[in-house]
Order: C-alpha cells, then sequence, then structure tokens
C-alpha cells in the first residue's frame, strides 16, 4: 500500500519551520492560564492603584509561558484599543509590583519575570476582513475557480 504525504506539497522552509515549533507542553498552558486569570483579577480589583490604568478595562487575552517556565509574555489591550501605548507603559512601569501580586495569588515555586505586549490579533483580524472585502478578491471570489480575468 502506497503511503500518501502532504510534505512535498509544502514550501521547504515552512515544513522545516513547523518542525522546529514545539507546542506548549501542559504544564506551560496550565502556567498560563493561572497567570491570565490572576492577573485579570488584579486588573479588575484595581490592585495595581496606579492613575493610567485607573478606569481602564484591559483583557489580557493571552499569556505565552516559555519551557522552562522562568518568562511570560503577557499580551494585553484596553478595551476598544484606546491609549494602548500608555497602558503598555504602566504595566511595563509596574511590572515588578505586578510580579509581586502574582505570586502572592498563585504560589508558584518559581514566579516567571513578566513582559507585557500589545496583542495585536484584533488589528490582524481587521485587516484580514478589510482584504476580503475589497473589489479585487470579491471580483476573483464571484468569478469562481478558472473563470478570474487577468
Amino acid at each position: 500500500m502506497r503511503s500518501h504525504s502532504t510534505a512535498g506539497l509544502t514550501a521547504p522552509g515552512i515544513a522545516q519551520k513547523q518542525k522546529h515549533m514545539k507546542q506548549p507542553s501542559q504544564r506551560q498552558l496550565r502556567v498560563s492560564e493561572l497567570v491570565r486569570h490572576a492577573l485579570a483579577e488584579i486588573l479588575v480589583r484595581g490592585d495595581l492603584r496606579d492613575p493610567l490604568l485607573d478606569g481602564q478595562v484591559i483583557t489580557v487575552p493571552e499569556v505565552r509561558i516559555s519551557p522552562d517556565l522562568k518568562q511570560a509574555d503577557i499580551y494585553v489591550m484596553p478595551l476598544g484599543g484606546m491609549d494602548q501605548q500608555k497602558v503598555l507603559e504602566a504595566l511595563t512601569a509596574g511590572r515588578k509590583r505586578v510580579r509581586g501580586l502574582l505570586a502572592k495569588r498563585l504560589h508558584l515555586k518559581y514566579m516567571p519575570d513578566i513582559r507585557f505586549r500589545l496583542d495585536t490579533r484584533f488589528d490582524e483580524s481587521g485587516r484580514i476582513d478589510a482584504l476580503l472585502n475589497s473589489p479585487r478578491v470579491r471580483q476573483d471570489l464571484e468569478a469562481g475557480p478558472g473563470e478570474r480575468e487577468e
């Protein structure tokens, strides 16, 4: 019986990158979710006591933890996307306090060092929607396969 492989259908660079990209372990995922939920609680309760963050509703859609659990990239986005840089700067300036508050709540053997990043997935999805709704793409979709005009 012949085996069907899709390895030849992908670009060489993509296939190699996929080999080197490892999925996060169960432990990474569990710690990521614990950090995400604890930080969301800290932000909702206003435990940071930062005037720049008062009145801001900040979402924490994702936390990525390094395989050794010593580094956490926390993705944040202010509701409505307003004052993104100010919020990011305020969180970065207070990251030692945030780390301390997280350590009190989580009781981990080692609390990861944290870095805040803006979550750009919303912007990216908006860009893709705009691209899919552009006249050129709509024309190609309406024309169907094999009927495309050049």
